[in-house]
């Protein structure tokens, strides 16, 4: 794996593209979360396919696919960038996180579950906290089931996050948002009762709103336990996809009161509610879901720097 273009601001956010043995390229994340330091938040942010074979309408990620990427191809992303602050492998942050979210659902790559079982193993990092996205594609049940072990054996008193991308309390319409086959919300509450144990973190529920697809936290109340639930809610971010599909999201990020009534219904439905907005600044970087290899692979953004081999 070769790194072949970087672009960021380091106050905010690194975006780093690398080209695999077989010339496809991926891209992988640091940031911080300013004014909190990076010494007490650091945030890596992992890709686990070359791609997505799910064509999500706000993502740039399905703009094609060709395959998973290894244990090495996932764990050599998270090694460059570790590697580049502290060599010996000792991270000294408070709050660690590696989140499987970048390109691809990690639910499809079991070797994600490897990479797990390895990382307290190759670090040491006592704030480290992993972080599972999935729209839980049918089939993930052995995933979700040996994810499971690795968090009640690993990763206990609240280190681990898991987040479930539902975007809308419509599941026919999801279909058009998440254009594949699913868990239905009866199974992910069902797995989720299984998947909670006292002193863990409560499972998000992430909508990315879209305008027309109805967010009813009622639906949520009925499905959904708050003792073990709680609702994300993000502004749908301006990738090449979202554009072209004409999506337009209910929350404005330089608007935040456009998210009031949602988050005033989930909270008084129970529900532990976040409004997860970050700097706008992202956008320009390219470090939300798919953007900069997105715009790379069609010649809108400047050329990649010289290569690095690495380490």
């Amino acid at each position: 794996m070769r790194i072949v273009g970087q672009r960021g601001e380091p106050d905010l956010a690194t975006v780093y593209i690398a080209e695999l043995n077989d010339g496809k390229l991926i891209e992988f994340v640091e940031s911080v979360q300013p004014p909190i330091p990076q010494s007490e938040k650091w945030v890596l942010i992992i890709s686990t396919l070359k791609g997505c074979p799910v064509s999500c309408p706000i993502c740039d990620a399905g703009v094609s696919y060709s395959g998973k990427l290894s244990f090495g191809e996932i764990a050599g992303q998270i090694d460059y960038m570790v590697r580049k602050r502290y060599n010996d492998g000792k991270v000294p942050v408070s709050k660690f996180k590696i989140q499987f979210a970048r390109m691809g659902d990690p639910a499809f790559n079991p070797a994600v579950l490897d990479v797990l079982e390895e990382l307290p193993v190759v670090y040491d990092a006592p704030g480290l906290m992993p972080s599972i996205s999935t729209i839980a594609p049918e089939g993930c049940s052995d995933f979700l089931e040996k994810l499971t072990d690795i968090k009640n054996r690993l990763f206990t008193d609240g280190r681990f996050q898991m987040q479930f991308s539902i975007h809308t309390t419509a599941e026919i319409s999801r279909r058009d948002l998440v254009p594949c086959s699913t868990l239905s919300f009866a199974e992910m509450s069902g797995w989720g009762e299984t998947f909670f144990s006292s002193g863990d973190r409560k499972i998000a529920l992430n909508f990315a709103a879209v305008r027309g697809y109805p967010v009813d936290p009622s639906i949520i109340a009925d499905l959904f336990s708050p003792d073990h639930f709680m609702v994300k809610l993000t502004p749908v971010n301006p990738t090449v996809s979202s554009g072209s599909s004409g999506l337009e999201g209910i929350i404005d990020p330089d608007f935040p009161e456009t998210a009031e009534e949602l988050v005033n219904g989930f909270r008084n439905s129970g529900f532990d509610t976040i409004l997860s907005i970050g700097e706008t600044r992202e956008n320009r970087i390219g470090s939300n879901c798919g953007l900069y290899v997105g715009r790379l692979s069609s010649n809108q953004e400047e050329k990649v720097p010289q290569r690095h081999v690495v380490p």
